[in-house]
């Protein structure tokens, strides 16, 4: 496969584990039923692989052990068709796995992680490798970042950020500030964006992180998403769809604004095509389950113009 990449995703493979049908979430001393079950990889194999659907030229770093989980989303990585060049597989367990309890609108999340390579594969990637986009997804302010960042931009690679994160703020993690400011695409949902800002509603968040990076993105579920850019804010409204399941619905909306970005769309435009791509992905279970390609993408934008 070809070394010159559109996008080099780094981030952690999770197996995930998706129950569905479920009545109410697990209560302590009782047994929940669901009538549906499915395992599927997650993770940052989401948006790679999303991405490679869509028609881009995708590396992924990624590390994996001697596992199953890690068998299973290796095989499936490998089918796809990604460049398993980049993954570096240890002598050892490296599980990432994922209990998710979904329901329609939303999910609740069970998660265990074993201990982290002493050097992520991701770094590895970067001294020797080189593309128009360096993705994160997540919020990611560690140890490695500095040596990162001044990797990427040496190679003059674009810095994009999805705002997968815990507890963080701005206010009580100052260092997020230095971090949003050496991106040139953040990519929160509204929670997010509004918990790291300490603001209530999405314009305020939006007019708040855009002041530390260029060009912010949030994602509202059904009331669509948000991007603000050179002092401009943006709306485009999710698509006209009855959401069976949203896990990775996140993940397909950043491959699919990414896609367009990259293309050289105008903001109105990415923005469509992050609802038509996070939208479809909602129709199948897990973040890959519906395989989304750029025709049906353009289909639906073709719809949408005629209306």
């Amino acid at each position: 496969m070809s070394s010159l990449y559109d996008v080099l995703v780094v981030g952690d493979y999770c197996l995930d584990l998706i129950f569905t049908g479920l009545q109410t979430l697990p209560v302590l001393g009782k047994e929940t039923f669901g009538n549906g079950c499915t395992m599927l990889p997650g993770g940052s194999f989401n948006t790679a692989v999303a991405m490679h659907r869509l028609g881009l030229q995708v590396g992924w770093a990624c590390d994996f052990g001697n596992d199953d989980f890690s068998r299973f989303v290796l095989e499936c990585a490998r089918q796809e068709g990604l460049d398993d060049s980049l993954f570096v597989c240890h002598p050892r367990a490296l599980r990432r796995i994922t209990v998710a309890a979904s329901f329609p609108q939303d999910r609740a999340f069970v998660t265990y992680y074993d201990p982290e390579p002493a050097i992520p594969a991701g770094l590895k990637m970067l001294v020797k490798k080189s593309a128009r986009a360096f993705y994160v997804p997540g919020l990611y302010y560690g140890k490695w970042f500095e040596m990162g960042v001044r990797l990427v931009k040496a190679k003059g690679l674009l810095m994009i950020m999805d705002g997968n994160s815990s507890e963080e703020t701005l206010q009580n993690t100052p260092s997020l500030q230095k971090v949003l400011s050496k991106l040139d695409l953040f990519m929160p949902n509204a929670s997010e964006a509004c918990r790291l800002t300490g603001t209530r509603d999405t314009y305020s968040a939006l007019q708040a992180l855009a002041h530390l990076c260029p060009l912010v993105v949030i994602k509202a579920g059904a009331e669509g998403a948000y991007a603000t850019q050179a002092g401009q804010v943006y709306h485009s409204e999710a698509i006209p769809i009855t959401p069976i399941e949203t896990t990775g619905a996140g993940d397909c909306f950043n491959a699919g604004f990414i896609k367009a970005w990259l293309q050289g769309c105008q903001i109105e435009e990415c923005l469509r095509w992050g609802n038509i791509v996070g939208g479809l992905s909602t129709q199948a279970e897990g973040g890959t389950g519906k395989v989304i390609h750029e025709k049906e993408v353009i289909e639906w934008l073709n719809q949408q113009s005629k209306l």
